[in-house]
């Protein structure tokens, strides 16, 4: 079920809300949280009702893990969490990584093993890493809560159960211990559908009609692709990307704040990173932080020495190209992001060490003019890397970086690139220099609310507020509704 349909919008949402604080107001919370838990697993098996039964097993089977690992002292512990942690990557290894592992035997070796009929399950990265992260902080002692009816509600939480944000036990369940959340309350119905709203226009309006310009230029990349044409098609994919992923996360944290739970930002203005290290602290901010401390941390992280640091990092982006999807495309994304890094953490210890030495020299590194320069050449080697993440193929990736920078191709702009170029131009200045969403609810909703209250006046304003944001959500389901209703692309992997 998406988020952008009508049967979401105005039935399943309102139905699970007017249960949910019904049930708390009549049964207590726990049946609330229950009612809450049973419709998000109703929600997620509506889209894909065969693989329901993987993600229940799933939730059983780490939820016991979850207590072995708690009841048992230091070595046992850490075997437990070992053995859990390898059983879920065993099963995504299976569901994801198993028709990718045959294709590419057949490929080197020449053989013909037959490719599995597997289904990828709908999210299943997603509840895996959530998942894996709860039990490393049970092993912590981090999470030591063991109902039942919670790590359900936990794991299948319908803002993020598909596409994220990747989640902490202690990020999301200490606030279902709120009594005010299982109480409707207006502020939080504005400020939610102020982020809902926003997250509809960023995926209906703007990445659903930038999707056909950069399918137009994937499906022709070839060595006969313009030049401008390639560069375009690239652009257009980067921000259908940006606004389809942003859109979504800003939908799950306004579909949350309906409930009063906060569940955490995924981006911060990515395009507007200085260097790579500051993109990779904006963009999927939950993935790269569950990369960090689960992966990084665990291979060494920076504590063993430069050059142990540097495979570090490289190690920690191909698995990271590799959860994205079953491809060399993805594995060589990741790739490119590792050597990004490196060449990253290199220059800022070199320029350190410059520093030292001159004085002054620092500084002038710092200043806005070489901020620019930086910001502008991490954009155009995000760009880049966005190829590998889109394309279909390798070869057909690798054309289109060659006519990117004139080594094939060439030719002039059709009239549909002379179309979109204007979008490009706007969509840039949007996202460099007006603030994102959770800036712009923040001074324009969020921080007014107080104020309007003490005044009296807060109730009428929210109503109307409310109002307002329900007549647009309203005109962009018509909208979606007149368009073949089109997934998020996170969905994939």
């Amino acid at each position: 079920m998406l988020f952008t349909t009508g049967i979401f919008l105005f039935g399943y949402l309102p139905i699970t809300l007017a249960g949910f604080f019904a049930c708390a107001r009549l049964f207590g919370r726990g049946t609330a949280a229950a009612w809450l838990g049973l419709a998000s697993l109703f929600f997620y098996g509506y889209w894909l009702p065969v693989y329901t039964w993987l993600l229940v097993a799933s939730i059983a089977a780490n939820y016991a893990f979850g207590g072995l690992i708690l009841r048992r002292r230091d070595g046992a512990r850490r075997a437990w969490l070992v053995v859990a942690i390898t059983a879920n990557l065993s099963v995504l290894a299976y569901f994801k990584y198993a028709n990718f592992f045959l294709q590419s035997v057949n490929d080197v070796a020449g053989t013909h093993f037959p490719l599995l009929g597997i289904i990828l399950p709908l999210g299943i990265s997603f509840f895996t890493f959530t998942q894996i992260a709860y039990l490393a902080d049970v092993h912590a002692g981090k999470a030591v809560e063991r109902n039942p009816i919670h790590y359900l509600l936990f794991v299948t939480y319908f803002p993020h159960l598909i596409a994220g944000p990747v989640l902490h036990h202690s990020e999301m369940m200490p606030q279902f211990r709120q009594p005010e959340n299982y109480r409707p309350r207006s502020e939080c119905f504005v400020v939610g559908l102020a982020f809902l709203t926003l997250g509809l226009a960023k995926k209906i309006l703007i990445a659903d009609s930038l999707a056909p310009f950069a399918n137009d230029a994937f499906d022709h990349a070839g060595p006969a692709i313009a030049t401008g044409h390639a560069w375009l098609g690239v652009s257009a994919y980067a921000f259908q990307l940006y606004f389809d992923f942003s859109g979504y996360s800003d939908m799950a944290v306004g579909l949350s704040l309906l409930i009063g739970v906060q569940l955490p930002y995924n981006f911060d203005s990515p395009y507007k990173a200085h260097n790579i290290i500051d993109f990779w602290r904006r963009w999927h901010m939950t993935l790269s932080r569950f990369l960090r401390d689960y992966l990084y941390f665990a291979l060494g992280g920076n504590r063993k020495g430069r050059v142990r640091r540097y495979v570090n990092l490289m190690i920690t982006m191909l698995l990271g190209g590799l959860w994205h999807g079953a491809s060399w495309t993805f594995v060589i994304w990741g790739g490119l992001h590792g050597l990004y890094l490196i060449v990253n953490h290199a220059w800022q210890s070199a320029r350190g060490r410059a520093a030292l030495a001159w004085a002054g020299w620092g500084s002038a590194f710092e200043s806005g003019l070489a901020r620019g320069l930086g910001a502008a050449l991490t954009l155009l080697c995000v760009l880049v890397a966005w190829v590998f993440f889109r394309a279909k193929t390798v070869e057909a990736a690798f054309h289109m970086v060659g006519s990117m920078f004139g080594h094939e191709g060439g030719g002039r702009l059709s009239g549909t690139d002379w179309h979109l170029l204007p979008w490009i131009a706007g969509l840039t200045v949007m996202v460099l220099i007006f603030p994102n969403t959770q800036q712009w609810v923040a001074s324009q909703v969020r921080d007014r609310l107080p104020a309007l209250r003490a005044r009296g006046t807060g109730l009428e304003w929210m109503a109307f507020a409310a109002g307002v944001e329900v007549t647009a959500i309203v005109m962009l389901a018509l909208i979606a509704a007149r368009r073949a209703s089109t997934e998020f692309i996170y969905f994939n992997f």
